[in-house]
């Protein structure tokens, strides 16, 4: 797609869109607000975005691509913000850490709005950022504070890439524990994947924090964090982390 504007981007979706009886993407997002789908499956989108790149890679950089996807965070459908990121993606290489800036201002806005895009933009953008600059990681410490929920989801999502390769795990079960006490699903369930991702590299430090602070995180938290862990151990871990009977008056 040639020259492609916000306009011709929902045009093509919508005529990849399915019928929601076929595949209704709205069961995934409950409670997501103003979220609309063409139910284009993940394979077409990526199909479109990859198109989209091809086209373009002789005449575009990293900026322009970012200028793209910055339009198209906007849209309220879930695919065309996911053609942005995907097509940005494409350029992860030549991504530079001024634009982690206008990351965090998608997610602070609202322009994320849902948690698959808030983890897309974690996963195909700021993570492959941090790997490439792993000493600017401390930039996501003061993200866990914010008053925005997704922002503060891609303080621990943010992570999982450098996670996964041992690295910034002390910056990691910092934000953890910023984030024991937030009352929001989501973020429980963030944090307690980004555990279990910081598990793989070093499954013996995962299993003495939470036996040391298992009272204090919140149940959602835990048994997402120890998926990985032997049965035997879950169920002991599970044990270890609850909270002591209350006595009687």
């Amino acid at each position: 797609m040639l020259h492609p504007s916000k306009a011709r981007v929902k045009t093509a979706l919508a005529r990849l869109g399915r019928p929601a009886g076929a595949f209704d993407a709205r069961r995934y997002f409950r409670g997501d607000h103003g979220l609309r789908f063409y139910n284009v499956g993940t394979d077409r989108m990526r199909a479109l975005a990859r198109s989209i790149f091809e086209a373009n890679r002789d005449r575009w950089t990293a900026p322009d691509a970012l200028a793209f996807a910055d339009t198209l965070i906007q849209d309220p459908y879930l695919e065309t913000k996911s053609v942005g990121i995907e097509v940005l993606a494409l350029y992860r290489r030549t991504l530079t850490m001024p634009m982690l800036a206008t990351f965090k201002r998608w997610l602070a806005r609202n322009d994320s709005s849902n948690w698959a895009t808030t983890d897309a933009i974690c996963g195909a953008l700021i993570g492959p950022l941090l790997v490439r600059h792993p000493e600017d990681a401390d930039r996501l410490k003061p993200w866990a504070r914010h008053s925005n929920m997704w922002v503060r989801r891609a303080s621990v999502v943010g992570l999982i890439p450098l996670a996964r390769r041992g690295f910034a795990l002390d910056l990691l079960y910092a934000n953890a524990r910023l984030l024991h006490g937030d009352d929001e699903d989501l973020i429980q369930k963030a944090v307690g994947w980004a555990l279990r991702e910081a598990g793989k590299a070093d499954p013996g430090r995962l299993e003495r924090y939470l036996r040391q602070n298992g009272r204090s995180i919140p149940r959602t938290t835990i048994r997402y964090a120890i998926e990985r862990f032997p049965e035997s151990s879950r169920r002991d871990l599970l044990r270890a982390t609850s909270a002591p009977p209350r006595a009687r008056k």
